[in-house]
């Protein structure tokens, strides 16, 4: 099992147990001991973790940071564990700011189980940062988040290495909280900006403001959906077909090219919700998307009499799935796609009629991609 595999599992387990967590120490044993086993350290070796390592300083007696990795008997990421639920803020990193400074440990963590914030001392030597330049949250995280968190595992750990990313990640991340800020709700001197040739000397009066901050959005929207259903177009385009004669090509290229079609980006996002609710019982590659007209169909083995579900987002404004029980069809209304998850038992019960899986009820998860 790889690391992102082993994260993933870790990350199924929280998710079911982490109502059933209290404590401290009960979120220490059950979520962040498992992450640091997955890294590669052997949590039951003090030489190697160092479960409430002494944070002397000055006349601060007896304060302890509740993990430390150690290499070569010297400690090289230290962690200040939180229960699980808790927010997360610099207040609570207190014998982290301490112990960093007397220590050559160069990462700090500081974590609930669910949340990892990864600090480190970009700004001022020896002094810990107050903003984590890696944010990791296991039950929501891109592949590439998993990457960089792999650089701290015990067989590729390089502090230099690790560094060099964490100050292009630091700036990545505070670009990419301006973007996202402007995206939603645009500055004055931004919309100033966008406007400056379009009023052309009129005055930048608060109705202008108003008006173009609502096409700011509009278009930034857009744009970002533009980009998605372009590349996902790119990622999804089938391998050409071998010994096509040329008349059938043509054909092809001049049906597409009057195809009135759209997949918009939040039937790709549809599509690849469902895939990661059924790629534990199925291989991804197994589940197609197929659009029409009128709805967007998501089928099992590009065989459109294996129906696993029907999205109707044409509208935005009113998004439906259809469910399939057999041959009934059940249209139901959602708010967004992310309610796409509220209805993984059935689309599981339907993928499960198709491949014949025996225990649907209990959703036994089949051993290896059927």
């Amino acid at each position: 099992m790889d690391f992102i595999d082993q994260i993933r599992a870790i990350a199924s387990r929280i998710e079911a147990t982490k109502n059933l967590i209290q404590t401290e120490e009960a979120t220490k044993n059950a979520f962040i001991m498992p992450l640091i086993q997955a890294l590669g350290y052997n949590v039951f070796d003090p030489l190697e973790v160092t479960p409430e390592l002494v944070a002397d300083i000055g006349t601060k007696k007896g304060e302890k940071v509740d993990y430390a990795i150690l290499k070569n008997g010297k400690p090289i990421i230290i962690f200040e564990c939180k229960k699980c639920g808790v927010d997360l803020n610099i207040n609570h990193a207190a014998q982290l700011l301490r112990y960093f400074h007397v220590t050559e440990a160069r990462f700090a963590v500081l974590t609930n189980g669910i949340i990892f914030q990864i600090f480190t001392d970009l700004e001022q030597p020896n002094k810990m940062d107050e903003k984590p330049f890696l944010e990791f949250n296991i039950l929501d995280f891109k592949e590439s988040e998993a990457e960089e968190l792999k650089k701290f595992a015990k067989s590729s750990f390089d502090i230099e290495s690790i560094l060099v990313t964490a100050n292009e990640l630091k700036y990545t991340r505070h670009i990419r909280n301006i973007l996202q800020q402007l995206v939603t709700n645009p500055t004055d001197d931004f919309i100033k900006l966008i406007a400056a040739d379009l009023i052309a000397g009129k005055r930048f009066t608060p109705a202008i403001r108003d008006q173009f901050a609502n096409i700011s959005v509009k278009a930034f929207k857009s744009l970002i959906s533009t980009i998605i259903n372009d590349r996902l177009k790119v990622a999804m385009s089938p391998e050409p077909l071998p010994h096509v004669e040329d008349e059938e090509k043509k054909e092809v290229i001049v049906s597409e090219s009057k195809s009135e079609i759209v997949t918009t980006a939040e039937e790709w996002e549809g599509f690849f919700t469902i895939r990661s609710i059924l790629r534990d019982f199925v291989s991804p590659k197994r589940i197609f998307i197929r659009d029409a007209m009128s709805y967007c169909a998501i089928i099992l083995d590009d065989n459109n009499r294996k129906p696993i579900c029907r999205l109707r987002f044409n509208n935005p404004e009113r998004l439906v799935i259809s469910l399939f029980n057999g041959k009934e069809e059940e249209k139901i209304n959602i708010n967004d796609v992310d309610d796409i998850y509220q209805y993984s038992d059935k689309l599981k019960a339907t993928l499960f009629s198709y491949i014949g899986v025996q225990n649907k009820d209990d959703n036994t998860q089949p051993t290896g991609f059927v």
